[in-house]
This record gives C-alpha cells, structure tokens and sequence, in this order.
C-alpha cells in the first residue's frame, strides 16, 4: 500500500499573479488533474491537507495553528479530494513546520509506503524549524517521506528540509507540471534509476550531455535524459520502466554505449558508465584581430569526423588521444592527448595575407617551402584573374603563373615571397 497526503499551501502569498494565473489557481488546477490521473492506482490512498485557509492574515494577527486535514486517507475517496480542492481559498499565513508535523498523525500505520508532497510558494511564517520536526517524527518512528515543490520562489529556505526529504524548485507554471509529475511517478514506484558518468577516477563527477534509452536490441527510444547532477552533487533519480531491458546511448565526443542493461525492480539502480572527459582549445598564440579558421578534430588514427571547432573555442572530449587538422593555408596537423578535466591547448601562429595584380589574366598556383627543402602546393589561383587575395599561414612561399593567353610554357614566372602573422604583403605580377 501507497499513502500520498498532498499539503496545500494556502497562504495570502498564493494569491500572487503567476503566469496568467494566481499561484493558488494554478496549483488547485494541476493537482486536481493530477489527482484524477491517479483515480484507479491500485493499491493507492491519498489525503488532503491544507494550511492558511482558514484565517486571514492581517497586519496584527497570523494564526500559526491553521493548518487541517481535509480529506484524510480513504479508498476511493478521489472525488472528495478534488471538490475540496475547488472550493479552498488563499488568505493566511505559512505554519510549514506545524503542518508536516501534524500530518505525521494523518497516516492510519506506519505499514505502508507513507509519501506527503508539499506545495507551497512561502517560506515559514512561525518560527519552527522543518529539522525539529523531522527529529520528532523520527523519534517516533513515523517513516514519512517528504517532497518540497517551490513554486517560482528562492529555495534557499528549503534546503532545511534536506534533513527529512527532497525539494524541487518550480520556476514557471509550465516547469510546475513537470516537476508534480516527477514526484508523483517517484511517490508511486519503489523502482529508481541513477546514471553515474565516472571521470578517471571512477567518480560520478561528469555531467551535462544527452542520453538515449532505447529498447535493447532495437531503435526503439524509450528516454531521453539531459544528464544532470543534483543539488546534493549526485546524479539525479530517474524513473524507467522495470519490465525491459536498455541500450544506453551518452552523446559524450565520441559518444559511449552501455548495452542490455537490466533494471532490478522495487531497489534503486546504479548504472556506471565510463565517460572521463577533457577539453581540446586551438588558440593563436599572436593574432591581432579574431581570425575565422575551423578545425577537424578525429580519435587518432581514424578517419571518421568527430566534431568541427573553431579556433579560440572549448570543446569536450572523452579522454585520449585525437588528431587536430586546422583548415589553415597550408593545413597544420597536431596530435593531442586530453586529460582528466585539463584543457588540452593547440597553440597556431596567426596568418597573414598575401594579394596580387597582374596587369593580364594569369593561371597559377601557390606553393610553400617545407622542412626538407622541396615545395608544397597550397592552393590554386583562380583561373584567368587578375587580382586575388589569400590568407596564408606563416612561412616561406612562390607563386608560379603565366599569362593565360600566353600558350607556351617557357612563359611560366616565379615569384616568392614570405608572410609573416597579422601582415599582408602585396606582389605586383
């Protein structure tokens, strides 16, 4: 058996204008659907409980008592739920510590999975402390467990109540939806799933990527998760479905893949997976303006594309070895190794500019000197110009052309020239 008490919080404060709506209509609203959702759960009860409806807050006078079981646990009793839902009004003040621990009375025994979801938008109003009131419900040995949701409020408060459940924040009323039906579905199941995205040092310390569940064995995708570390530093709980099996899919630079992974039912499952990342920056080391070059960036030794970067930008990569080919003029190609959450850096010298005029259309091309003497070819003219301009990196070059109406080759001419960073060098042909 499953009990749900949801506490409502009725305080003056949820008359506040909230998207199109008051905080008040709107959480009435997604908790009577949600309520009529949950009609016909097996094996589910759920009661209601409300505070700040019953006595107006005015400048003098708060009533810290206002807090009152209003539907309590029944089967069956969904319908009661919803029209006492319709018919609460917002007016008082915020007794949150004096409400959970008078719900700790609500639940009939202590036998059943025992669940309250608390919604409120305030902070508390009469000086308890939610800490207190945890150490006497668990000197009691009521097993209660709580869910905060805060709706478009500064949680900081409610970090206090870390020492008896959970808390989610609610920023929008969209966001709202989503984070009752979260908690809903964690209150209903007993089976939860956590992904660990273990650095080097097998800590789950990596995060912010997308993950693909699929069906295993199949194209089938059953989730799709943005990966994401809670405000405790642990990876957040998921809910999956028990009954089969997965293919896990990380979307890291080069994706990782955990296959026919298996999810024990009613325990808490930890899924590990391999994924220590670092980052590669290809930078200039003396560029004078912000220079537009991209990068190829693939794991050594192979030829598939992973990713293309611009130069001057951080990317992240599973750790190891890649290959680097800077589309400059000529190409430079650099191995880098990335390491544990360190920055592998690729320092580049910064192009300069070479431009030609030829007082004829010519043909040609541009060639650089390398190490051992000989010439390498850079790039084409285009043919029949008479002007151009090339961003070239440093170093020492010839272009070789003719006149394109001249049809011997004994009309080939030379003429080198050197580029230096950040400088243009004009050749007048």
């Amino acid at each position: 058996m499953t009990r749900i008490l949801f506490i409502l919080d009725a305080s003056n404060s949820m008359n506040a204008r909230w998207g199109g709506k008051t905080r008040i209509e709107t959480a009435k609203d997604l908790l009577a659907k949600t309520v009529n959702d949950l009609q016909g759960t097996p094996n589910l009860e759920i009661g209601l409980r409300v505070y700040g409806h019953q006595s107006p807050i005015t400048a003098t006078y708060q009533d810290c008592n206002d807090t009152k079981l209003e539907v309590p646990f029944a089967a069956n009793n969904f319908s009661r739920v919803k029209s006492r839902i319709k018919s609460i009004y917002a007016k008082g003040t915020t007794p949150i510590a004096r409400s959970l621990e008078a719900a700790a009375s609500d639940f009939p025994d202590n036998t059943s999975r025992n669940i309250i979801i608390l919604i409120t938008d305030g902070l508390e109003a009469c000086d308890n402390d939610p800490c207190v009131i945890a150490k006497k419900l668990k000197d009691k040995g009521v097993r209660v467990t709580p869910f905060v949701i805060g709706l478009g409020m500064d949680l900081s408060y409610l970090e206090k109540f870390n020492c008896i459940g959970t808390y989610a924040d609610a920023e929008t009323p969209e966001s709202f939806t989503k984070v009752l039906e979260n908690i809903v579905a964690k209150a209903l199941l007993n089976t939860t799933v956590q992904i660990n995205l273990n650095d080097i040092n097998g800590t789950p310390s990596e995060t912010d990527v997308t993950m693909f569940l699929y069906e295993a064995g199949t194209t089938n995708l059953k989730y799709t998760f943005t990966h994401t570390i809670n405000k405790y530093g642990n990876p957040d709980t998921l809910i999956l479905d028990p009954k089969i099996k997965y293919d896990l899919v990380v979307n890291t630079t080069p994706r990782v893949e955990k296959k026919n992974i298996e999810i024990i039912k009613n325990t808490h499952n930890t899924i590990k997976v391999d994924a220590p990342q670092g980052f590669i920056k290809v930078r200039f080391l003396n560029a004078a303006k912000p220079y537009q070059i991209d990068t190829r960036i693939t794991q050594a030794g192979k030829y598939e594309t992973l990713n293309t970067q611009k130069i001057g930008e951080t990317d992240k990569y599973i750790v190891g070895s890649y290959d680097i080919e800077v589309l400059t003029l000529p190409r430079t190609y650099i191995t880098v190794s990335v390491q544990q959450s360190a920055i592998a850096y690729v320092d580049i010298r910064a192009p300069g500019f070479v431009k030609y005029a030829a007082g004829n259309r010519i043909v040609g091309q541009i060639f650089t000197k390398n190490g051992n003497g000989t010439w390498d070819w850079v790039c084409n003219l285009k043919k029949g110009s008479k002007t151009g301009e090339w961003q070239l990196q440093p170093g020492l070059y010839k272009l070789v052309y003719r006149q394109e109406n001249l049809k011997s080759s004994s009309y080939t001419l030379e003429r080198e020239f050197r580029i230096n960073s950040n400088k243009t060098t004009s050749l007048k042909l």
